[in-house]
């Protein structure tokens, strides 16, 4: 199970504090725990067997293997809570054998775009369409532009072969699909973008990777299965989630994600995403900022000893590193003969320890603690922040489920690009 500690050298909070906030909180997570009625459309990811799960996962392995069997090149086409936990996944685990992974639909940069297509020449390539409603422009253009690629290279019926669509049953996306033979995936209707991590949205592309998708669930069930039967004192997510709100009532705005293990860079655009769009409302909400360590300590880590003290932060740690380089002396007096036979894996968990013990001098510090990095933990720590983002935003008073923020520049590029009705 995954650990959290605080480590606070501030005095800005007390475990008494903390486990007196916790308990006031139990009918939060009883709340939680149960699904509530108001939020019942948006649910879906509640209990992971529904829309993932073994049956999923199999289906989703089926998928993958027989477009490997005549393709090497898998497109995602998709932005935000489509791509991110997908993208967590094929980055964070060394994935032998899978397809070669492309992203699109993330961007409107023609430079970014060409790139991208420059990347699938010579190639075998299948694409992934990921929009639940069809409408968002950035995977709706990148999809023009590579069914066009597809149909002038393999022909209109090859290229329908290559096509997967993943949107909401019922939707402009499911009638394209059906009108020019696509294969057509769904998009769960109770699951917004940014909780989809563990649905079809994301473990076939995890399963194009090479991932063992049913290894990402079990994680996700047993997590779940924890989470939502554990009682507060006892409950990581919510004892999370209370230190989050008594930061805030203390004002601090900002929390920071660091780690000093760079695979987990993707997993840090899924985490923002998920907090930023679930909490960032009604004049409210932490902002969820990400440091990439140790390379950052030398940039942001000035600021987070030195300047103004309004974020707090929050560290992934990771107990087995997977790896081993040790550092044999060759007879050059460089100075650095203290790290002779030593291993890369102390020398980070140094780092590790020594960041920590400094930066809780001047703030709040949080550990949260994963055993490894493969699909079984990734799928637990999945379900953990989205359950955690739920308590969160509930504890703060806000809709952890809609984001109305987000439609607001839409309307105003549409009507710059003379989109009919805009």
């Amino acid at each position: 199970m995954l650990q959290l500690e605080l480590t606070d050298q501030t005095g800005i909070l007390t475990d008494m504090e903390w486990a007196a906030a916790v308990a006031a909180a139990g009918p939060v997570l009883a709340r939680a725990q149960a699904g509530e009625a108001r939020y019942a459309d948006s649910l879906g990811w509640l209990d992971p067997t529904v829309w993932g799960g073994q049956d999923w996962a199999e289906r989703a392995a089926a998928l993958a293997q027989k477009l490997h069997s005549f393709a090497d090149t898998f497109v995602v086409i998709g932005v935000g809570g489509s791509n991110n936990a997908a993208r967590t996944v094929a980055e964070a685990l060394d994935l032998p054998g899978g397809m070669k992974i492309v992203w699109a639909g993330n961007t409107l940069s023609p430079h970014a775009m060409n790139r991208m297509l420059a990347r699938l020449e010579g190639r075998s390539v299948v694409i992934d369409c990921i929009a639940k409603n069809f409408e968002t422009l950035e995977p709706g253009a990148s999809f023009r532009v590579l069914r066009r690629y597809l149909c002038d290279r393999y022909g209109r019926e090859e290229a329908a072969r290559r096509i997967l669509c993943t949107g909401t049953p019922g939707s402009p996306l499911e009638k394209l699909c059906a009108e020019q033979g696509y294969t057509f995936l769904p998009f769960p209707e109770p699951i917004g973008g940014r909780f989809t991590a563990l649905s079809p949205v994301h473990l076939v592309p995890m399963a194009a990777a090479g991932a063992d998708v049913a290894a990402l669930c079990r994680g996700a069930e047993e997590m779940a299965a924890a989470l939502r039967s554990l009682p507060a004192a006892q409950n990581p997510a919510l004892r999370y989630a209370v230190l989050r709100h008594l930061l805030w009532q203390k004002g601090y705005r900002a929390e920071l994600l660091s780690c000093f293990e760079p695979r987990m860079k993707g997993l840090f655009s899924w985490w923002e995403q998920l907090f930023a769009e679930s909490e960032g409302k009604d004049g409210v909400g932490l902002l969820p900022v990400t440091g990439e360590f140790s390379e950052q300590l030398h940039s942001l880590g000035q600021f987070i000893q030195d300047g103004s003290h309004f974020l707090f932060e929050t560290f992934l740690q990771i107990k087995e590193q997977q790896a081993s380089l040790s550092l044999h002396p060759d007879g050059v007096q460089d100075g650095f003969g203290y790290l002779d036979d030593k291993d890369f894996e102390d020398l980070n968990r140094a780092a590790f320890s020594a960041t920590r013990t400094a930066h809780s001098a001047t703030l709040p510090c949080l550990t949260l603690t994963i055993d490894r990095v493969d699909e079984k933990n990734l799928g637990g720590l999945f379900y953990f922040f989205q359950f955690a983002c739920y308590l969160s935003a509930s504890l703060l008073g806000v809709n952890p489920f809609d984001q109305s923020g987000v439609e607001a520049y839409k309307g105003w590029m549409f009507r710059a690009l003379g989109k009919p009705g805009a």
